[in-house]
């Protein structure tokens, strides 16, 4: 009986090792999280000048507010940063899901888990220059 067992959790342990073994991410995967890493600290710092590092100048933001669209240019979405961290800050978590490269173009998915509210971002990133930036972004809201 502990022999298949054994077996059992053996195949268990072989079979989903790829699944759990993350790779590293690439030079390009990690150069294409800095303007995420800078949108994040945006957030945290309430530093518009990290959110206008992040993207390009031409980027649009954009989404659904009231049941209606709600679409702001960089800097109508930069200028929205107090410059200073929210009250709530320690309560605050960002994380970026996923992000996926496919020569100069990509994408990737930021959750911002907030006390109220957890906000989920899609971006368009696009590399111009050698450098990765966050051309658009679409977001979701839900209220907790």
């Amino acid at each position: 009986m502990r022999l298949p067992t054994l077996l059992c959790l053996a195949t268990l342990v072989f079979a989903t090792a790829p699944v759990l073994a993350a790779d590293p991410p690439t030079d390009e995967e990690a150069a294409a999280r800095v303007p995420l890493e800078s949108y994040m600290r945006g957030h945290a710092t309430g530093d518009g000048a990290h959110i206008r590092a992040a993207f390009l100048p031409t980027a649009r933001i954009d989404g659904v507010r009231d049941g209606k669209p709600v679409s702001r240019t960089l800097e109508e979405f930069a200028s929205g940063f107090s410059g200073k961290p929210a009250d709530d800050e320690a309560q605050r978590s960002r994380r970026i899901d996923a992000i996926a490269l496919d020569g100069n173009a990509g994408m990737a998915r930021v959750t911002l888990d907030y006390p109220k509210v957890t906000f989920t971002d899609f971006f368009v990133l696009l590399k111009v220059g050698g450098e990765w930036k966050i051309a658009s972004k679409v977001y979701h809201a839900t209220p907790k």
